[in-house]
């Protein structure tokens, strides 16, 4: 039973369809994401790679397919109804409160009270703060302290503690939408390595990018889209220019992985 569990994708999208208005932004996609897989996300501008993650962590109502997790269908309705299933999403804005510190901006939504009075609650800051060091030092994300507030650290560092945020609660899928933009190099090989780190600690990852590079350093498989439909689902191999050129002949239409015909 252990063998099946491992064997069932951790989420299986099914001919998902969404529009706005006139707009088809996603035209019956699939979607397997393994246990202990690293998923690169891949299309150019407007392709669906974003309304394809907002309807897995469920800020978007699909107007078609199915969604399983685990291997049970879910039914994600808001993001709320995702996170109850492990699936936390990290934008590419952080959405972290820069006015709060570290361990506060880890807990937020979930804080953990020491006391209830009615409705009035006490905050355990002591737990809140022994928890973020300990989620810290497990990621090895290297922040002075945990009471440092968030405006005062580098760009890489808060895409860290929002990635830390997201696996602060036994998440089972992250999805990490440009999770390397507007970084520096140093940044971008810290991000990079926290991916890693996830990954070898048995996360499943999904990483929306424009960024190549990135992709083939961190991915396993890569799927790429183009207006609305999958064109491809490949393991990331080669050199990194026979790379760079197949992605980009994806992302053209220059290749199609799922029609009958190939444009030569």
């Amino acid at each position: 039973m252990k063998q099946a569990a491992e064997n069932t994708p951790v989420v299986e999208m099914r001919n998902i369809k969404k529009s706005f208005g006139a707009v088809q932004a996603l035209c019956g996609v699939d979607l397997v994401l393994h246990h202990n897989e690293v998923l690169g996300l891949v299309g150019d501008n407007a392709a669906g790679k974003s309304t394809l993650m907002k309807v897995l962590s469920g800020a978007y109502i699909p107007d078609g397919g199915d969604i399983f997790i685990e291997g049970e269908k879910a039914h994600l309705s808001n993001p709320l109804d995702a996170r109850r299933l492990g699936i936390e999403m990290v934008y590419q804005d952080y959405a972290l409160a820069n006015n709060l510190d570290v361990a506060a901006n880890v807990f937020m939504g979930r804080e953990v009270v020491r006391i209830k009075l009615g409705p009035i609650g006490v905050m355990d800051y002591r737990h809140m703060e022994q928890e973020t060091q300990s989620l810290l030092s497990r990621l090895k994300i290297d922040i002075p302290s945990v009471r440092q507030k968030v405006e005062r650290l580098s760009g890489g560092q808060r895409q860290a503690v929002a990635i830390a945020r997201a696996t602060a609660f036994d998440a089972k899928v992250i999805i990490m939408d440009e999770p390397t933009a507007a970084l520096s190099v140093s940044a971008i090989d810290k991000v990079l390595e926290l991916v890693r780190e996830l990954k070898a600690q048995g996360s499943s990852i999904i990483v929306i990018s424009h960024r190549l590079e990135d992709i083939y350093q961190v991915s396993d498989r890569m799927i790429v889209l183009r207006q609305g439909r999958k064109v491809s689902d490949t393991s990331v191999e080669g050199d990194i220019h026979e790379f760079r050129e197949r992605v980009v002949a994806y992302m053209i239409g220059a290749r199609d992985d799922f029609t009958e015909k190939t444009v030569a």
